[in-house]
Formats: structure tokens, sequence, C-alpha cells
């Protein structure tokens, strides 16, 4: 069964940064991809970050090009999203998710593409 557990939420200024960690057990081999989403109530749960663990392409929304970086430590089985330059409008629920079928980066954003999700973790960043 796979298990993904989230930290490293909480409350920042704006300009600041923080780090999430998906912390993953579960798979067996490197065949899996992890993503990153987020949600604000009401609205959609949208992507933000994809890693192919295999193959280390990384894929990222527009809107957070140039400030997010998705990275693994594949011997502590975690990933990472370092979030720098944040802005009021990431506030948000930020989810990891993993699928053991790597789809080489189509609909990477696509939240039918996952199938195991963490709980989810706070990131308020204020203004």
């Amino acid at each position: 069964e796979v298990q993904l557990v989230e930290s490293g939420g909480g409350l920042v200024q704006a300009g600041g940064s923080l780090r999430l960690s998906c912390a993953v057990s579960g798979f067996t081999s490197d065949d899996y991809v992890i993503g990153w989403f987020r949600q604000v109530p009401g609205k959609e749960r949208e992507g933000v970050s994809s890693l192919d663990i295999y193959d280390k392409r990384t894929y990222y929304a527009d809107s957070v090009k140039g400030r997010f970086t998705i990275s693994s430590d594949n011997a502590k089985n975690t990933v990472y999203l370092q979030m720098n330059s944040l802005k009021p409008e990431d506030t948000a629920v930020y989810y990891c998710a993993a699928t053991g079928v790597r789809s080489y980066g189509s609909n990477w954003y696509d939240v039918y593409e996952y199938d195991s999700w963490g709980q989810g973790t706070q990131v308020t960043v204020s203004s």
C-alpha cells in the first residue's frame, strides 16, 4: 500500500520561502510519479508540479515556474517542494500525490492521473 505524508507547511510573509516534504512508502521501484497539488476552499484542486522519480523529469504550472522547485532524495524516499518568493495567492492546502503509471508528462496536472494522496498541509502567505 502506497502511503504519503506531507509536512513543512506553515505561515510565512510574502516573499518568504517554505519547503514542503512528502514522505513516500510502498513503492518497490523508482517507476512512479509524484505530484504536488494545492486547493483553496471553493476551488478545484490544481496541479503545481510533478516529478518522474525514474528519469527525474519535472513539470511546473506556469504560476509557479521560476519560484518553486521539485526534487527528491531517493535514499530518504522523500520528495520536496521548495517554494520561494511566495505570494498571498499561493495560500492553499498542499497535497502530494502518487501514481505508478509514468505518462511522460502528459496530464501531470490532472488529479485523476494519481491514485494515492497525502493528508495535506496548510500553507498561508500573508501580505
